[in-house]
């Protein structure tokens, strides 16, 4: 537009300058080396201007021609560009299905011309991976790992994929990396969760359950009943490695409030039977039946292999005196008199045990106690129950 203003304005001046000099139109005289020119004025000025509007129609050409080329070019690449996405939005769908060889297929095949590599790399990686084939799953990454920007996704698919594996040690690397460099993720807080898990590493999976409450990975119940079961780890390793006196010491350095939890003080107590720590765990079981009964504790009186069997005694009866239908007391009573070889007794303890709920094992130790009566009938009857038992189970 300024240029066509331009031509009008020269041409413009040209008129005028012509009305006013009318018929004095001057003389021109160009001499190059051994050549001359001679024109008059006007010629020059309408040669002039002629020149200008060729040399605009010229660059308005090639402008046009440019133009058209880049469109083209664009079109091709755009087209490319369109085909990779549609390629790759088909594999990730493919991924979803479990085809894994369909997957690596798409997504590769246009993966040079896509705008974000990275994901087409990543998704080829996990159907590598899906089919087993780690050669190419790491090769794969390694393309991925060098786009830009591309750390934090391709360690997340990497420590993923060793997870899957059961590659928990190299997943307990990659996350520990990550975790140093991006402490709040909350994917990579879940990873570690489900690594420490596995690998029973339970104090660092204490430390991090409160890090998964803030960001919301699990609620407060949820860690609560998982850190029941990572104190019990703690405390399985420490009579694993210390034995009974270094589970006791340890116990003792808990918090009043976890060892107000049940499933803490069984852990303990059974922990303390199978490291032959009987009487132990006897003092233990009484002082907290003192507390609060608990059938779970009843149950685990006949479990201890102490020589001396009657402050156990004891302490069921005085049970029993509180409650008669107090059916482990019961079930716990007759079978340390069958210990004492006191038949009677103990088939007594286990019909009424039997009478207030079923018990497979107490039908085993009753026919047994029956059996030593001589009541041969009586305990075949007693064992075809526990049997029907055993069946409908």
């Amino acid at each position: 537009m300024v240029r066509v203003l331009f031509l009008f304005v020269v041409l413009g001046l040209g008129l005028f300058a012509g009305t006013q000099y009318a018929g004095q139109q001057g003389y021109v005289l160009i001499s190059v080396a051994s050549h001359t020119i001679e024109m008059s004025v006007t010629t020059l000025v309408i040669f002039i201007i002629g020149a200008l509007a060729g040399l605009f129609a010229l660059e308005y050409l090639l402008k046009k021609l440019m133009y058209a080329s880049s469109n083209t070019w664009n079109w091709f690449s755009v087209r490319k560009l369109r085909r990779s996405r549609r390629y790759t939005n088909e594999a990730i769908i493919k991924l979803l299905e479990g085809d894994w060889k369909q997957a690596e297929k798409k997504v590769t095949r246009w993966a040079n011309h896509h705008d974000m590599p990275l994901l087409c790399y990543l998704v080829a990686s996990e159907a590598a991976n899906g089919m087993g084939d780690r050669a190419k799953r790491d090769r794969y990454l390694a393309l991925a790992a060098q786009q830009e920007n591309a750390t934090l996704a391709v360690e997340l698919t990497r420590a993923k994929q060793q997870l899957s594996d059961g590659e928990l040690q190299a997943a307990l690397s990659t996350l520990s990396a990550l975790q140093a460099d991006h402490p709040n993720n909350t994917i990579v807080l879940n990873l570690l969760k489900q690594t420490y898990t596995q690998l029973k590493q339970w104090q660092p999976l204490l430390d991090l359950l409160p890090k998964l409450v803030k960001a919301k990975r699990m609620t407060q119940d949820e860690a609560d009943q998982l850190a029941l079961v990572a104190h019990q780890g703690v405390m399985d390793t420490i009579a694993s490695q210390k034995g009974s006196e270094g589970l006791i010491a340890h116990w003792n350095s808990l918090p009043r409030k976890l060892k107000a939890e049940s499933q803490l003080e069984l852990n303990l107590i059974r922990q303390l039977i199978v490291r032959k720590a009987d009487y132990e765990a006897f003092t233990l079981i009484k002082e907290s039946l003192k507390k609060r009964p608990s059938p779970a504790l009843y149950a685990l009186l006949p479990e201890l292999n102490i020589s001396d069997r009657h402050p156990a005694i004891v302490l069921l009866k005085d049970a029993l005196n509180r409650d008669g239908n107090n059916a482990e007391a019961h079930s716990a009573l007759g079978q340390l008199y069958l210990r004492e070889q006191q038949w009677a007794d103990a088939q007594q303890h286990l019909e009424k045990a039997l009478s207030l709920r079923s018990s497979v094992s107490d039908y085993a130790y009753l026919a047994d106690a029956l059996e030593k009566q001589n009541l041969t009938k009586a305990a075949h009857d007693v064992t075809r129950k526990a049997l029907s038992l055993l069946e409908s189970a």
